[in-house]
């Protein structure tokens, strides 16, 4: 298991409603936890014992299904994101375009600077995860994209 994979599993538990996902897979044991009080927490926890766990199978199944649908472009900063240029011009992208590496598919201002987002690969734009003037986070996915 590498690291953008467990990357991903980091992000669909975050999304997901469930509070607590152990994972064995031959050698790597992960092991993530949701407070219920508090923010979700991103960051795998090293498990203290093992201990017995219930079913694993949702959880993996909803990371192989994603897999299967494509991967993210994430935000590489904090900011405000856009989709356009400007209000009043067309977005850069919009959901079935086929962009080439390199290509403006957004922007995000970060202290008054505008930032180009491109495209890392070829991909074709399945699903934009974010709205316009939406504030990011490092990392967070904005694009569901699938490599052509």
């Amino acid at each position: 298991m590498d690291f953008k994979e467990i990357k991903e599993l980091i992000k669909i538990f975050d999304k997901s409603g469930l509070s607590k996902f152990k994972l064995k897979k031959e050698d790597v044991q992960i092991t993530l936890e949701k407070e219920l009080t508090a923010a979700p927490s991103q960051q795998p926890q090293a498990p203290s014992a093992p201990q017995p766990t219930a079913t694993v199978e949702e959880p993996t199944k909803e990371l192989e299904a994603a897999k299967k649908k494509g991967e993210y472009i994430t935000s590489p900063m904090v900011g405000t994101f856009y989709r356009a240029p400007s209000p009043d011009s067309p977005p850069f992208v919009k959901v079935g375009d086929v962009v080439s590496k390199g290509q403006t598919i957004g922007i995000i201002e970060a202290m008054k600077i505008f930032n180009e987002i491109e495209a890392e690969f070829d991909c074709k734009i399945l699903e934009i995860l974010v709205e316009d003037g939406q504030p990011v986070e490092y990392d967070m996915p904005l694009f569901l994209v699938e490599r052509v």
